[in-house]
């Protein structure tokens, strides 16, 4: 028997109907010839249940002869057209697309069909290259990438600077009030991803795609970079990290959001690290405050690295350990390989200006410096106590945080670049350094700290307040105090 077969993915307004293919094949094949379509299946799938159904004929000895519409409703690839036209030709089955005008019949048909697949197949691949150009460069103007808006927008469209429509986000009163509360609720010291769900949940307040908050959801909500007033802060947070960027770094002008491009492990069902990450300024503003932003990118972070007893990568004593060699701050590592932390010079490991090695327990340092914050303190009277004034010693903290940034960025820069980053790591130095000069008013009457009860954040502010640096050399530290 003869037989036609007829595909069709979707109804496209340029796609001939499955009826209106099988009609044309019908003016060669005949009335009496058998009918196979497949309607919603992509060419690139060969598990499509008429086209199996046709090829157990071909095996069986049934088909003489196939006749299809256009080749790309049989097959959309070569590697696959090869295997089935070897089965074609193993049980004497002859192919003719109608509308291409060749038949395998003959020898110029086979050519014909050789010819034709190769540049099917070329076509196909240089026009995915071009959609994925394009998508590419519009990502990199700032147009939103896809998908529905994030929570805190909605979608709109603009006139970008090529003068052509594209998507972008436009902010959504309520649900940005609900953000900035989100944001504000999570920097606050305390607080949790579960205990910010909780609070959302018991003001009814309803999640993006479902009524309920959940950890997962927060947790993209807060590392996501479509809120922020990207300024140069959040430039060099992601450099550290390693992503890729398209923009320059006077692109981040402290008012526009950014988008990430994200690339999904197929195998996996999950996302790249961000290494393999895409970042761009996008056209929508942001509405969350850089530095809140990072505060909150920095307690994201710490949750992963820290666990409940404080043995993960940082200490309260992070940005207070400096090296009595260089003057550049010594970093909190673990190594996974050895199941150990170790300290490091920064100025040695990043900036390869020093060579002192520091042997330091860091947990050894911290009951040392416990019980001399401890011995301080009991030492003053009430009215002697210094009053820790936590906002200058967050806006420390937040300086420290900055510079470890920038440390971390040294390793992923040019030679122009490492030089504008270092003359920042300076002047980030100098504003700390003014803040630590600052005198801390007295205050009577107040409580008595009680430093080993105090928690891991409470330690790491009245730790700034007390210590102005400890200074490292090999397996000597040095207290340098403010009082």
């Amino acid at each position: 028997m003869d037989a036609i077969y007829a595909r069709q993915s979707l109804n496209k307004k340029d796609s001939l109907s499955i009826d209106g293919q099988i009609e044309l094949c019908k003016k060669l094949a005949g009335e009496d010839a058998a009918i196979f379509k497949d309607k919603g299946f992509s060419g690139k799938n060969t598990k499509r249940p008429a086209f199996m159904e046709l090829m157990e004929a071909v095996e069986a000895g049934q088909v003489e002869k196939i006749y299809v519409y256009r080749l790309d409703r049989f097959s959309r690839s070569i590697s696959d057209f090869s295997r089935i036209w070897e089965l074609l030709e193993k049980n004497g089955t002859q192919f003719q697309s109608v509308t291409e005008q060749f038949d395998t019949s003959t020898p110029i048909g086979r050519a014909m069909l050789n010819i034709v697949m190769t540049f099917a197949q070329l076509e196909r691949e240089t026009t995915a290259d071009r959609v994925k150009d394009n998508y590419i460069h519009r990502f990199d103007l700032g147009a939103w990438p896809g998908g529905p808006a994030p929570y805190g927008f909605d979608l709109n469209k603009i006139t970008d600077a090529l003068g052509k429509v594209a998507s972008s986000l436009s902010i959504n009163i309520d649900e940005a009030d609900i953000v900035k509360r989100i944001f504000e609720r999570y920097a606050e010291r305390g607080t949790s991803l579960r205990s910010v769900a909780k609070e959302l949940m018991d003001d009814k307040i309803h999640g993006p795609k479902r009524a309920a908050w959940d950890n997962v959801t927060l947790s993209r909500l807060l590392h996501s970079p479509v809120y922020v007033k990207a300024n140069e802060d959040v430039y060099w947070h992601y450099i550290s990290l390693g992503l890729n960027i398209s923009n320059d770094i006077s692109d981040f002008d402290g008012v526009h959001g950014c988008n990430i491009m994200r690339q999904r492990d197929r195998t996996r069902n999950k996302y790249n690290s961000l290494e393999n990450q895409r970042l761009a300024v996008a056209n929508h503003e942001g509405f969350i405050d850089a530095k809140l932003w990072l505060r909150v990118q920095e307690k994201l972070s710490s949750n992963k690295q820290i666990s409940v007893d404080n043995a993960g990568k940082y200490s309260w004593l992070t940005g207070l350990l400096k090296c009595k060699c260089c003057g550049y701050a010594v970093k909190i590592n673990h190594s996974k390989s050895e199941n150990r932390i170790y300290l490091i010079c920064s100025g040695k490991s990043n900036l390869k200006i020093c060579s002192t090695k520091i042997s330091v327990d860091i947990r050894e340092l911290e009951e040392t410096v416990e019980k001399e914050i401890v011995k301080v303190i009991d030492e003053c009277s009430f009215e002697d106590v210094v009053n820790v004034d936590t906002e200058r010693a967050r806006e420390i903290l937040d300086i420290e945080q900055r510079i470890d940034r920038l440390v971390n960025a040294l390793s992923e820069s040019s030679e122009v670049s490492a030089a504008y980053i270092s003359k920042q790591i300076d002047r980030l130095h100098k504003e700390r350094e003014g803040l630590l000069s600052e005198k801390t008013p007295k205050q009577g009457g107040i409580k008595k700290i009680d430093f080993a009860k105090a928690s891991f954040e409470d330690k790491k502010l009245i730790a700034a307040q007390f210590i102005e640096k400890i200074l490292l050399d090999g397996e000597n530290a040095e207290i340098i105090w403010k009082i």
